[in-house]
């Protein structure tokens, strides 16, 4: 009989939760000392970055729309579940709903913190302190160790595909051996998270004047911000708009390739951080104190205000000072640093 456990974890909904959950991947491997199976259920806009942890052994589509109960459909699947035989699921998002499924799945021990009123959907259950556990990678790691604080963190580490990557170049017409920087201007949460604009152009024509070819990043969704930034610049031959053309794996390999990485608080900075590129972090409502990037070729910029953090999704003041009054040289003076 093997000793192997089966592990299913319920992925959070966010990229950059998706890219710290990685490290409860890891924790648990240390703990079953790699006798274990892990398989991720999360929403097929996620497959293609789990393809790159190493500690995942199967994607399973969750084919539900987030914010949508479907109660039956989800019943169902958990039922489709059962001929898989977890031994433990890990409930990351806090919602009742994405604990329904895990119950008919008769998965024995099923692991979470108490949220919207599912306490009797749960059986390994734990109250979150918030206190101790500031960070949300602190929160996903306490699961594996009864509710409490890991003291010794292991972080996301994404897969590079070298070949990938060369295609990519390629493809885009990037010459591999001229410094790259990527700026991922975006930030699905909204505008109290983007750095501005024009202070992104203003940055690009700073670093192409002094060699750099600067790479967009972001989805179709965020082509309007880009085309703004590109509009803005002055020299627009040493940068590229990247925003709709590339998929989350090719945002990883690219951005594997940068020297640096320009970026909002944001899934791509995880991505970013993850992959082990130098990382300037811009946060203006929200805090690093919550969700840093976790890594130590990082760093942080951000203004104090009596208004921030707000974590509000827009500027309740409409000035964005905590944005604004992070100037490109401010920026540009952490890469001379480097």
């Amino acid at each position: 009989m093997s000793n192997e456990s089966k592990i299913l974890i319920i992925a959070p909904a966010w990229i950059g939760d998706m890219v710290m959950s990685q490290s409860l991947l890891k924790l648990l491997y240390q703990q079953h000392a790699k006798q274990l199976t892990i398989d991720v259920f999360a929403n097929n806009w996620a497959s293609g970055l789990l393809s790159r942890m190493s500690e995942v052994h199967d994607i399973i589509i969750n084919p539900f729309v987030h914010g949508k109960l479907d109660l039956l459909g989800r019943i169902k699947v958990g039922f489709q579940l059962r001929k898989n035989f977890y031994d433990q699921v890990f409930i990351l998002p806090n919602s009742f709903k994405s604990a329904i499924t895990p119950l008919f799945a008769s998965i024995k021990t099923r692991t979470g913190f108490v949220g919207e009123g599912r306490y009797p959907l749960l059986n390994d259950v734990y109250k979150l302190d918030q206190k101790q556990l500031p960070l949300m990678v602190d929160r996903f790691c306490a699961l594996a160790n009864q509710g409490k604080k890991v003291e010794a963190i292991e972080w996301p580490q994404l897969m590079v595909d070298i070949d990938n990557q060369q295609h990519l170049l390629q493809k885009f017409g990037l010459n591999s051996e001229e410094p790259l920087v990527a700026f991922c201007p975006a930030a699905e949460y909204g505008p109290s998270k983007r750095w501005l604009p024009e202070h992104f152009a203003q940055l690009s024509d700073s670093l192409t004047q002094n060699g750099y070819t600067v790479m967009l990043f972001g989805s179709d969704k965020d082509i309007a911000i880009s085309t703004t930034i590109i509009n803005l610049v002055k020299n627009k031959r040493r940068i590229i708009d990247l925003c709709g053309k590339t998929s989350l794996i090719d945002a990883v390999d690219l951005l594997a390739k940068s020297k640096y990485v320009v970026t909002n608080d944001s899934g791509l900075m995880h991505i970013a951080a993850a992959v082990g590129t130098q990382v300037i972090a811009v946060y203006g409502s929200s805090s690093p104190d919550f969700t840093p990037p976790l890594s130590n070729s990082a760093q942080i910029l951000r203004i104090k205000l009596d208004c921030s953090p707000c974590f509000a999704r827009t500027c309740r003041f409409d000035h964005y000072n905590c944005l604004r009054f992070i100037t490109p040289a401010m920026v540009f003076a952490k890469i001379l640093t480097k």
